[in-house]
């Protein structure tokens, strides 16, 4: 079947298939969630207990509530990395080579291993949540902006898991996607409000902590889960998201097809 006779209700079903593949791959090697587990729980746990009472004033509840939706947003984003690792792990092993001879459209394979990796999304998610509440985070708000924030959450990690997956396919080693994307996710995290309030920065990094698409997505998050304005950091929000995704989807998906060419 040539990928020309392909339509888009064929080529979805073609990428939710392998999205079941990669779901599959991720129940019979857990181990892949090690990191998406660790890392909220290390974080959440450092900056609360040694650093929150010199950030928060002394106000480790006060500050537990403005850090957990920041932490969200950086479990998401950092999760988000794994995704071009395992691509480009895979092209090295040949089955690149596999899905180009089977009637699948030519999308699906990448479609796929995104999709799948709403699992790493979920756990990770649950794993920080239930941390937070244990240490005594309480929501502010009602169940259905709880899983709306949740929800959000995960399509803001899907969007900018293209950038991982654009990596993936140009660069050889998995280390180096793996090194690039630290690079990039690093400095869009420490850069933010994430973790300290914006007007404490220097006037330039403000201005840029302002736009950022961690910081307009922690701020949505605030609103969702302890009340508070969503619509205008909302918006910035998703205009990043569109954005990531206008740009990066395509050039993964070109990326892809020189390497499995």
């Amino acid at each position: 079947m040539s990928t020309m006779t392909i339509g888009p209700a064929q080529a979805a079903r073609h990428g939710f298939a392998l999205a079941g593949r990669g779901v599959t791959k991720i129940v019979k090697t857990p181990v892949q969630l090690v990191d998406v587990i660790l890392t909220p729980i290390v974080f959440l746990l450092m900056f609360v207990y040694l650093f929150g009472g010199a950030i928060g004033g002394g106000d480790i509840d006060g500050y537990l509530r403005t850090i957990v939706p920041g932490i969200m947003v950086m479990t998401v984003f950092q999760a988000s990395i794994g995704i071009g690792v395992s691509l480009n792990a895979d092209a090295s092993t040949g089955v690149f080579d596999r899905f180009r001879s089977m009637p699948i459209a030519r999308s699906a394979p990448l479609v796929g291993a995104v999709l799948a990796d709403v699992v790493r999304y979920v756990v990770a998610l649950g794993t920080l949540l239930t941390l937070a509440l244990i240490m005594g985070y309480r929501f502010g708000t009602g169940p259905m902006a709880v899983l709306a924030a949740v929800a959000l959450l995960i399509g803001f990690a899907l969007c900018f898991s293209w950038m991982s997956v654009y990596l993936g396919m140009l660069v050889s080693t998995p280390g180096s996607v793996q090194g690039l994307m630290t690079i990039l996710v690093l400095p869009l995290t420490f850069a933010s409000n994430v973790f300290v309030p914006s007007r404490t920065m220097p006037g330039w990094l403000r201005v840029w902590s302002d736009i950022n698409p961690v910081s307009l997505m922690a701020d949505t998050m605030r609103g969702l889960l302890n009340g508070g304005e969503v619509a205008g950091p909302l918006l910035g929000g998703l205009a990043w998201m569109a954005g990531v995704l206008v740009v990066f989807c395509p050039l993964a998906m070109r990326a892809y097809r020189r390497r499995a060419a």
